[in-house]
Order: structure tokens, then C-alpha cells, then sequence
């Protein structure tokens, strides 16, 4: 046991930030926030009638039951026509929607209690950078850029496991599936209210599957747990509460603009940030192939859960906190691990209402006043608890003394979570089985969503950053830790030390794509096309390069849009000295001054729907249904010299 007063300031805290949202370029570059949805209640929702993505990215396939199967194709002919076929049953966003919408009326008609009458499948599929390649032929990167997303998912979680807190007995060399990266190909997930009706679809695809000369890796089943934990995760905790708001599905306030309507405590973040091809936080550029444009990608990790060993450890804690005075004497095992998740059981934030659980009343946002801007030291809901350490909300701060930043700040971290349970439940001395959850989640950035969560957030004992004593991990998902246990005191704040391990073992992880309709029925097709997309939107910036391989479109330092070949030497340049490059709905590509002038121009608007293309052919497009609007050529010639 410790107590330690905090008076001490790191050195570096200066440079805490970049634990927080970045390096500081990264920082800089995403200080524009994208101007607020339509305040009208109307507003028109694109995103919920789309017909190409699919469905478990925005709308989410929320079914009891659910099979994941992880597929390796022997026979590239064999593996495009099962594509070809399974085309037609993949759920689209528009599908799930109106059938959530519809589900979600008849149970609140029922006054919380789900319709027996209504049932539908699910089925979704994602492709590793294995299975893409594979079934293309091709690489379906043009280039790798170190530090990339397209890095991380060529690599894959195994290559990558040292930075995701994968070692030890979550090493990849006893993983379940995902250890080779070659070895998995796609991920079929099905997904139905009725197990019966899963079973049956299940013995389907097998059987489609190997008729194609597939193989299944691994089967993963998951379902609801039964009776009252139902919702809950193995530790008893209620999962995946809380969901980013994503502007183009879910409606505004009309009040504000910024926020979901009917949840006061959901920010709406720019779909881009989980949908390739839409709007990011910044209106940073995406940087992917255009076969990502309407898709997003897919983690998958087994997570196995010691249920025993987790609330033993909680015990332990809680004697350590009633011997130092940081806990009350009469605290129960839940008053502990309230504060280790940052909810109760039940899911009410302990930010709320730490003295004991409340039931939300039906149809209130639990999350409506949480966002620890009043807790900055960590006394109310520890700066170590679960929910903090994967979304500090408008609590965190880059040093002890600073203001909290803006809730904004994070909108470009945040993650979609799919997840079911697996295993039995829980019954204390029913022994040992193997139980967990499956951890799905959705985002447009492996590196800068998923990856920074976990390693710069969840797994880094000294985040929120620059605290003496550090706050510890992730004491839910995280590595082994010390960790501060803040609690008030008369001369200001003490820190209990407290000894967390790890309960929770990464048993498989895959990193998979989840494409868009038109990229699959493409790709059944053989064709793949890996010229890099510039979005509608998009705003370049100093410093910004879009690397395809042969050729690389880059907004210099010195505000010039240039083309340089893979050398770095340069084929064309607009001639500027700009602020930003900008490639607006229309289908014009400007370069803007500082006071907002236009530069340069590339003389194509009027043309919505354009898209600009850096190709690795060498050439850069703008193109609309197939006719050229401007080109530059990646070999300079004569006749180039004005383009």
C-alpha cells in the first residue's frame, strides 16, 4: 500500500498531447471541426437507405445468436464464384435499419419486452489482406506507407501483437485462429433471433463453402446470455452502451446540431471516421484505394474471460481500499468494480451516481450528463476505469493543472463495437469452461482508431498523461499494472496503489475489411481497383501525400500541389504557394489561399459525383462515369506542359 500526494508534474508534459490525440502535426491538422448537421428534426439521413454497405457497420446486426466462420480458399476460380453467389445475401444498411426500426417500435409498444413475432437473418463478410489479394490476384495496396493503415492491415494483429499487449500468455502462438497471415482469408459472420434458423444457414454455407474447395479455420459461436444477464458480458457487465453518434444515420438534435437526438450525452462524429469514403473529422484525406470507398474495417478478437479470478482480484483490491480509508467500510465487491469498468452492472455511469446503482428509467440516455469534466482527478470514476481509458470524454487532460480539452478533440478515436459473449454463464463453483467475448468493432483507421486506443489509451499505464504516480491500465482489458487509486484527502489528493492482473486473454484476433457491395461484385469478377481515392470533401494540407506507388499526389510544405514519380522527382506542379488543396462535391480541385482565394483550379465543377483518382498507372484523374474531366499524365512530354 502507497500514498502519494500529487505535486509532481512530469517532465515532457508539453508534449503529452500526442497521448492524447496524436503527434502534433496530427494535432494541428484536425483543428477545423466540420460544421454541425441540420438542426431541423427532418433532416435528411442518406446513410440509413443505403443500399451498398453493409449492414453491421452503421445499423448493427444486435441479434442473440450469432457464427463467425474464418475461411481459407484453396482455389481462386472456386472462391470468386461462392462470392458471386453470396452476393445477393450479404445485409445491406438499408435492410438492417428498417428491420431495427420496426423491432425497436413493437418493443417499445411492449414496454421493453422483445416481439416473438419477428425474426431475420444476417450475414455479413469481410476480407483479410490475404483474401483480397487472393481473390484479385493483386496487391490491393499500390504502396505501403510505414505507419499506415494499409501497414497495419497488411501486417496483421499477430505481426503487431507487441503494441496491442498480446504477449505472454495472449501471444499469438496460442492463438485460435488469426496467428498466420496468411492463414484466414474472410470472415463470415450470420446472425439471427432464432438459433434454429442460424443452424440451419450455418450447415448452408458449409456446404456452399466446400463445394467452393474452401476451408473453415475456425468456427466462433456467440450468443446472449440467458435471463438476467442478458445484454451483460461474463463479468456482469452490461456491453457496448455506448455508441458514437454518426452524422448521416442517426438524427441531430435539433437544438444543437452536435449531438444525437433523444441522447443528449452522444456526440455525432463524421461518418468517415467509420465509412470510407464519407467526410472525416478535419476532412482529412483517407489515403485507401478506391475499392475501400462505402466499406470500413473489421477487427476480430476472441477475448477469453477467468470470471473467478477477475472478482477474486476485485476482493483483494477492496480490502486494500478499506485498509487505507480510501474506500467506505461497508463498500461491497460492486463498489469496486463499478469504479474498475466505470459503470455499474446495470450500465449507469458511476460518474452519476457513485454511492449505490440506479435503474435508468426506460427510455433514458444513462449517458446524458457523463463526461468527467468535473472529475478530473480521477475520485469519483478512477482515471484507470475501463471507460475512461477508451473514451476519456470531456475529462481528459494533457497535464494535472491544464483545462480539459474539448470532447471533440476525440471524435476522430472513436470506434464502432459489435460484440457477442461465448461460452456459459458464470455460477460460482460451476468450474472451469471456456467463456469470453467476442470483440467486434468498426472504424476507418486501423492505426489511428482501434491501434491508438489500445496501445497509446488502454494499455499505457501512464495515460491520462503526466500524473505522478501514473494512472495505471485498463484494469478490464489491459496488461498487468500498478495503479493509482485517487481518492480526496485534507491536504488534497492521495493515490492508493493497487495491483491489477490480467484476467482477460486474447485467444485469436484477425484484421479484415468489410467492402462495399459493388467492390465484392467486382472482386467476384476478378477487378480490384487500387488507384488511391481522393474523397468529395477532402481538404489536403502541408505535408499531405497520397502514395501510389508509381506516383504520389503531394500538397508540399511550401503550399505547392505537386506529382512526383516514385522517386520523388516531380512530373507536374500547380505552381502555388497555398494553404490547402481542397476537392469539393462538385468535382473541382482548388488550391486556396490563406484568406480563402482560389490559386489554381483544375476547372471541373459542375460535376457532382467526380471522383479524383491517383492511379498507379502514373496518372492523375478526375473522372466521371468514364469520361476524363482532367489528367495529368505521370510522364511529363510536350504536350503536357500546359495540363
Amino acid at each position: 500500500m502507497q500514498f502519494t500526494r500529487r505535486t509532481v508534474v512530469q517532465a515532457g508534459a508539453c508534449t503529452a498531447a500526442a497521448l492524447v490525440v496524436g503527434t502534433p502535426a496530427a494535432v494541428a491538422a484536425a483543428a477545423p471541426e466540420p460544421a454541425p448537421e441540420p438542426r431541423q428534426a427532418g433532416a435528411e439521413l442518406p446513410l440509413r437507405t443505403d443500399t451498398t454497405t453493409q449492414g453491421d457497420i452503421l445499423a448493427g446486426f444486435r441479434k442473440d445468436h450469432a457464427c463467425l466462420l474464418f475461411v481459407h480458399f484453396h482455389d481462386t476460380k472456386k472462391a470468386r464464384r461462392w462470392l458471386g453467389q453470396l452476393v445477393p445475401a450479404l445485409s445491406t444498411t438499408d435492410q438492417v435499419t428498417r428491420f431495427n426500426a420496426e423491432f425497436s417500435a413493437a418493443r417499445n409498444l411492449r414496454k421493453g419486452v422483445d416481439p416473438t413475432t419477428m425474426s431475420s437473418l444476417w450475414t455479413g463478410l469481410s476480407l483479410t489482406h490475404a483474401g483480397l489479394g487472393f481473390l484479385a490476384q493483386r496487391d490491393p495496396f499500390p504502396a505501403v506507407t510505414p505507419g499506415s493503415t494499409a501497414e497495419a492491415f497488411h501486417d496483421g494483429p499477430a505481426a503487431r501483437a507487441e503494441l496491442l499487449g498480446d504477449t505472454g500468455p495472449s501471444a499469438p502462438d496460442s492463438w485460435l485462429f488469426g496467428a498466420d497471415p496468411d492463414g484466414v482469408h474472410a470472415v463470415l459472420t450470420l446472425a439471427a433471433d432464432d438459433n434454429g434458423r442460424l443452424a440451419k444457414a450455418i450447415d448452408q454455407h458449409l456446404g456452399s463453402l466446400d463445394r467452393s474447395g474452401a476451408e473453415v479455420l475456425f468456427r466462433q459461436d456467440g450468443a446472449t446470455l440467458p435471463g438476467a444477464l442478458r445484454g451483460h458480458e461474463h463479468f456482469g457487465f452490461l456491453d457496448a452502451i455506448s455508441q458514437p453518434g454518426v452524422r448521416g444515420f442517426d438524427r441531430p438534435d435539433a437544438g444543437n446540431g452536435t449531438t444525437v437526438h433523444g441522447k443528449p450525452g452522444t456526440r455525432l462524429v463524421p461518418a468517415g471516421e467509420f465509412l470510407v469514403g464519407h467526410e472525416r473529422v478535419g476532412r482529412r484525406p483517407a489515403g485507401l484505394p478506391a475499392w475501400a470507398t462505402g466499406g470500413s474495417f473489421h477487427v476480430v478478437r476472441r477475448l477469453g474471460q477467468d470470471v473467478a479470478g477477475w472478482w477474486k482480484q476485485v476482493d483483494e483490491c477492496l480490502a486494500e481500499l478499506k485498509k487505507s480509508g480510501a474506500a467506505p467500510a461497508d463498500a461491497s465487491p460492486n463498489w469496486l468494480a463499478a469504479r474498475m469498468v466505470g459503470r455499474w452492472p446495470g450500465g449507469a455511469p458511476v460518474a452519476t451516481c457513485p454511492a449505490a446503482e440506479r435503474v435508468p428509467v426506460p427510455g433514458e440516455d444513462i449517458d446524458g450528463a457523463l463526461d468527467f469534466h468535473d472529475d478530473l482527478q480521477g475520485w469519483t470514476t478512477p482515471l484507470f476505469s475501463h471507460i475512461r481509458k477508451s473514451n476519456p470524454r470531456a475529462g481528459l487532460t494533457v497535464a494535472p493543472g491544464r483545462p480539459p480539452l474539448p470532447a471533440a478533440e476525440i471524435d476522430s478515436r472513436r470506434v464502432i463495437r459489435r460484440g457477442i459473449p461465448f461460452g456459459p454463464a458464470y455460477r460460482p463453483g460451476s468450474g472451469p469452461a471456456e467463456r469470453g467475448l467476442v470483440f467486434v468493432s468498426h472504424q476507418a483507421d486501423l492505426v489511428g482508431q482501434f491501434e491508438f486506443i489500445a496501445n497509446r489509451w488502454s494499455n499505457n499505464a501512464d495515460f491520462p498523461p503526466a500524473r505522478h504516480p501514473r494512472p495505471g491500465t485498463d484494469p478490464v482489458i489491459g496488461p498487468p499494472s500498478p495503479a493509482a487509486f485517487e481518492s480526496p484527502s485534507p491536504s488534497g489528493s492521495r493515490a492508493t496503489t493497487l495491483a491489477f492482473q490480467r484476467f482477460v486473454r486474447t485467444e485469436g484476433a484477425v484484421y479484415a475489411f468489410t467492402p462495399s457491395i459493388p467492390t465484392l461484385r467486382a472482386l467476384a469478377e476478378g477487378r480490384l481497383d487500387n488507384a488511391i481515392e481522393v474523397h468529395t470533401g477532402t481538404v489536403l494540407r502541408p505535408g499531405d501525400t497520397l502514395d501510389a506507388g508509381a506516383v504520389r499526389l503531394r500538397f508540399d510544405t511550401d503550399g505547392d500541389l505537386v506529382l512526383q514519380d516514385g522517386e520523388g522527382r516531380t512530373l507536374w506542379n500547380a505552381g502555388t504557394s497555398g494553404a490547402e488543396a481542397h476537392f469539393s462535391g462538385d468535382g473541382e480541385l482548388t488550391v486556396r489561399l490563406a484568406d480563402g482565394r482560389t490559386a489554381w483550379s483544375s476547372k471541373t465543377a459542375g460535376h457532382k459525383g467526380a471522383r479524383l483518382l491517383v492511379r498507379p498507372s502514373g496518372d492523375t484523374v478526375i473522372v466521371q462515369d468514364g469520361r476524363t474531366l482532367w489528367r495529368v499524365p505521370g510522364r511529363r512530354s510536350p504536350a503536357d506542359a500546359g495540363a
